[in-house]
């Protein structure tokens, strides 16, 4: 995601520097080497020290660890950004280590990406015609949020603002927990005997509901237990509806599950603006 956005402002000319840091200084001089970067940084603190904008592009559990990194090396009207997948918590660890700091914190989150990590993996139209949710609190400063917003809409993406609790309440269900349902499927397959037999016909039905499930399992494992609480309700209520079906399929009783189906259907193809979905 964050080769993604660096692409995106070097392909439109919209940063006239970009200076990055990982953890694992080969990274950072992949950027390099890809042109994705002018420099690879040695320190959180190094690389956001001369930065007027700062963007954390890293999965949720560093978040708390970059901002106290960065947090004495702002500059005095340094604006600082984020990509993770889940905002409430995020909110949080700013608002623990910015200090003053936190009024020029605009949280972000991009719904785009694939299963594709990595620098190598970068698009620098991945944003086109995306959505990017910014969830701004009562003391965000209003040119902050201005700026940050004209940084996506600058990459070609639609901004949404919401409430962070409220951002996270939503995405349990759209994101988060189709996930964790596309690991569960492949893993469950993967575990009996002749797992590779049926991988082997699998068709693009299952290829495309389990494209997801090559995501990193180290990104959504943060993911799901930042957001525990919501995705577990979520989860829930998805079991809930499983074991309905299951009823149902042992009784025999295909009207309830051509019930199920038919709103599944039904609410997939308005999705799609198709007029039959009404």
């Amino acid at each position: 995601m964050g080769g993604s956005l660096a692409a995106a402002l070097r392909g439109g000319s919209l940063a006239s520097s970009i200076i990055g840091y990982d953890l694992d200084p080969a990274i950072a001089e992949r950027g390099v080497a890809l042109d994705l970067l002018d420099a690879a940084a040695d320190s959180p603190a190094q690389a956001a020290g001369a930065a007027d904008l700062v963007v954390l592009a890293a999965p949720v559990s560093a978040i708390p660890a970059l901002l106290a990194g960065i947090a004495d090396a702002l500059a005095p009207a340094a604006i600082v950004t984020d990509l993770a997948s889940t905002k409430a918590d995020v909110v949080s660890a700013a608002r623990r280590a910015l200090g003053p700091a936190f009024a020029r914190f605009v949280p972000a989150h991009p719904i785009a990406g694939g299963e594709r990590s990595g620098l190598d993996g970068a698009e620098p139209d991945l944003f086109q015609g995306r959505t990017v949710v910014i969830t701004p609190e009562s003391e965000t400063r209003a040119e902050a949020v201005d700026r940050v917003e004209q940084l996506w809409l600058s990459c070609g993406a639609k901004v949404v603002r919401m409430d962070a609790v409220r951002h996270d309440c939503l995405l349990a269900s759209v994101s988060h927990l189709p996930h964790l349902l596309a690991f569960a499927v492949v893993a469950q397959i993967a575990d009996q005997p002749d797992a590779q037999d049926k991988l082997s016909i699998a068709g693009p039905g299952f290829r495309d509901f389990t494209r997801i499930a090559a995501s990193s399992p180290t990104l959504w494992r943060d993911i799901a237990l930042a957001n525990r609480e919501a995705v577990s309700q979520q989860l829930r209520g998805l079991i809930a509806l499983l074991q309905q079906a299951e009823q149902a399929l042992v009784a025999g009783d295909g009207q309830r599950l051509h019930q199920m189906f038919e709103l599944a259907s039904r609410t997939r193809r308005r999705m799609n603006g198709d007029s039959d979905g009404r």
